[in-house]
C-alpha cells in the first residue's frame, strides 16, 4: 500500500510540474479572472498605490516589493484591514508568488467594497523575472525570492531561489 501511494504521489507531482509550463498557463488553470490584472510594468509606473503581499510571513521576510504590506493568505484578516485602510477608493495591488493566492485576497477586498483592486499578473516571480528589485526584511535589495515550492520554482527565472 505504501509503495502504491508513493507511486501515486510521484505521478501527481510530475503531472503538476509538467502542467505548469508558464505563468500564463498557471494563471489560466487556477484563476477565475475575478480580479483585474495589472502588469509588472504598469505597477512599476504607478504612484499612490497600496501594495499588499498575500504570501506567508516567511516568504515576505525573504523578499517583497518595496513598500509592500504583508497581509498574508491564511492569516488575512479583513476586519483588521477595514479598520486600518478605510479608503475604499484607494488603488490597491495584491500579489503573491504568481497571482493565485492574491486573486483570493483581491476577491475578498472587492466583496467588502474596495473599488480599485488589481492582482499583479505573475506576482513576485514576474516582477523579478522582469528585472525589478525586491527587498529583504531590513529593506535592503536582495536577489533572493522564496520559490514557494519545487514544483513552482521553474517559473522563477531571474532570482536566487529560496525554499
Amino acid at each position: 500500500m505504501k509503495f502504491h501511494l508513493s507511486i501515486l504521489y510521484a505521478v501527481l507531482t510530475v503531472t503538476l510540474v509538467s502542467s505548469q509550463e508558464s505563468i500564463e498557463e498557471t494563471l489560466r488553470r487556477y484563476n477565475e479572472d475575478s480580479v483585474p490584472y495589472i502588469s509588472v510594468k504598469e505597477l512599476n509606473e504607478k504612484n499612490n498605490v497600496l501594495i499588499l503581499d498575500a504570501r506567508t510571513k516567511q516568504e515576505y521576510r525573504i523578499s517583497h516589493l518595496r513598500k509592500a504590506i504583508w497581509v498574508g493568505y491564511k492569516d488575512f484578516d479583513i476586519v483588521s484591514f477595514l479598520e486600518n485602510h478605510s479608503n475604499k477608493n484607494q488603488n490597491i495591488v495584491v500579489y503573491c508568488s504568481v497571482g493565485v493566492r492574491s486573486e483570493d485576497i483581491g476577491e475578498s477586498l472587492l466583496k467588502y467594497g474596495y473599488l480599485n483592486v488589481s492582482n499583479l499578473y505573475g506576482g513576485i516571480f514576474a516582477w523579478t523575472n522582469s528585472g525589478f528589485s525586491v527587498y529583504d526584511s531590513l529593506e535592503n535589495k536582495t536577489q533572493k525570492v522564496h520559490a514557494f515550492g519545487k514544483e513552482w520554482s521553474h517559473l522563477l527565472t531571474n532570482a536566487e531561489k529560496v525554499y
